[in-house]
């Protein structure tokens, strides 16, 4: 058997390990784990990874949890192109302190806008105005920090290449431009970033990797969605409540 990924690419870690994958040509098994359906509380999938989480690789017996230390893995054992995750100690360092401030500031944030347009009212709950706007507040300072911060004058996150930060933050960022937002608006340097990290991936990529995601808020429209399973209704309540 060999490696198997579990994801699903209406999550954005599990994209960023898909395209980085299938840039690299990784040989991986694909494991879909639908998410609104619930199926990552399922107890075939809880033992494999009892948080319940997306993505994870299994790689014989041993199983690895968290996009950013799957992404690190891979790269290692595949030897993937050294920008990628570079072998220089203080570039390395770079791409770690922007998955590091990512973990905090980006996750967690730009998925917030699914919950708001097609999560909550697909199990009848709807998320207060009030903590609507607090989270787009919180997306533009974000954005500010990456532009200033981590962008700067630089073609790419942590420097002259893409690295496994661009995607991670590519992958993020996706998220509430499917749903409509106009992220990169008024940015035109960060718009620069995004279309030079989408040219480098390539078009079939990254339409291959972001097609469902782009077409989430028609099948809320069409209500053809899954109805969650019991676990995983309670798991969605419980993550709305935590919406600041």
């Amino acid at each position: 058997m060999g490696l198997e990924l579990f994801l699903d690419l209406v999550s954005q870690p599990s994209r960023a390990v898909y395209i980085s994958a299938k840039k690299n040509g990784i040989p991986l098994e694909l494991r879909t784990v639908d998410l609104v359906k619930g199926q990552h509380k399922s107890k075939e999938f809880l033992q494999i990874n009892s948080l319940g989480k997306l993505p994870t690789l299994k790689d014989g017996d041993f199983i690895l949890t968290e996009s950013s230390a799957i992404l690190i893995y891979l790269s290692c054992k595949y030897q993937t192109p050294d920008h990628w995750y570079p072998s220089d100690l203080q570039a390395r360092a770079r791409v770690h302190e922007y998955l590091g401030w990512h973990a905090d500031c980006i996750r967690g944030t730009f998925g917030i806008p699914l919950w708001v347009q097609v999560l909550g009212p697909l199990i009848g709950v709807q998320v207060p105005e009030e903590k609507v706007e607090r989270n787009r507040t919180a997306m533009d300072q974000a954005l500010q920090w990456l532009e200033d911060k981590f962008l700067g004058d630089r073609p790419f996150l942590a420097g002259q290449q893409v690295t496994l930060a661009d995607l991670m933050a590519l992958e993020e960022l996706m998220q509430p431009v499917a749903l409509g937002y106009e992220l990169f608006e008024g940015r035109p340097r960060l718009a620069a970033w995004r279309g030079r990290v989408e040219a480098f991936l390539g078009a079939e990529l990254c339409q291959e990797a972001h097609s469902i995601i782009l077409s989430i808020l028609e099948q809320a429209a069409k209500k053809t969605l899954p109805t969650p399973s019991p676990e995983a209704y309670q798991a969605m309540l419980l993550r709305i409540a935590r919406i600041p």
